[in-house]
């Protein structure tokens, strides 16, 4: 997904940055996320395992929704312009879940040359469950 082209004259504070969604994750998501990612830790794949250790079954990587939710920054103003990405993990997210990132802008300033804004973020599930919270800091292009 390619950045809109935006200039941080247009941008204000309370602007909401548009969804990303990730309907119904699957085991098939996270064995691949894994093979990406090299995180093979068993219980985000085997079901035996993910049932000793007290989960009812595998769930999700919190880096792999950490990286659905940064697609709303870079979405917002392009990857080479991400100055600072912050998460928090709540909750773990489990096989059939939704993942919905959102993002707002909460801050506007100039630092030296560059122009940048500061925002919220947040990956909830289909139940409004926080996943994940976070931060972003990003550079945008000026008019003139």
């Amino acid at each position: 997904m390619a950045a809109a082209k935006r200039y941080w004259q247009d941008v204000k504070e309370g602007d909401t940055l548009a969804e990303v969604r990730v309907e119904k994750l699957t085991r098939t998501d996270f064995v691949k996320y894994a093979g990406a990612s090299g995180d093979f830790n068993p219980i985000h794949h085997d079901q035996t395992f993910a049932e000793a250790s007290g989960n009812p079954t595998v769930f999700a990587m919190g880096m792999l929704n950490a990286s659905i939710l940064s697609r709303v920054v870079t979405a917002f103003a392009g990857r080479p312009n991400v100055r600072r990405y912050k998460v928090r993990f709540a909750t773990r997210a489990w096989p059939g879940d939704d993942v919905i990132c959102r993002g707002r802008v909460t801050r506007k300033l100039e630092l030296g040359d560059e122009k940048l804004v500061e925002g919220e973020l947040e990956a909830v599930n289909q139940k409004g469950e926080t996943l994940i919270s976070g931060s972003f800091v990003a550079a945008l292009p000026s008019r003139g």
